[in-house]
């Protein structure tokens, strides 16, 4: 399924949320093992961030 440039607007909205949400938590949380899973959490919401920003720049290419 091809994703509209709306949908791809709404999904990076998310992401960036979440990733903001996730850096507070790190910010407000102490302990290594804390620390690895909120760092392996926000390293796959940059990871997807990337993808949709890319695709994003192909469909608005595509656009345009």
């Amino acid at each position: 399924m091809v994703a509209t440039l709306a949908e791809l607007n709404q999904r990076i909205a998310a992401v960036r949320e979440n990733i903001r949400e996730l850096t507070e938590q790190a910010a407000a949380y102490s302990g290594a093992e804390d620390d690895a899973r909120t760092a392996d959490l926000i390293a796959e919401q940059e990871k997807l961030l990337t993808t949709l920003l890319k695709e994003r720049q192909v469909l608005a290419g595509k656009a345009g």
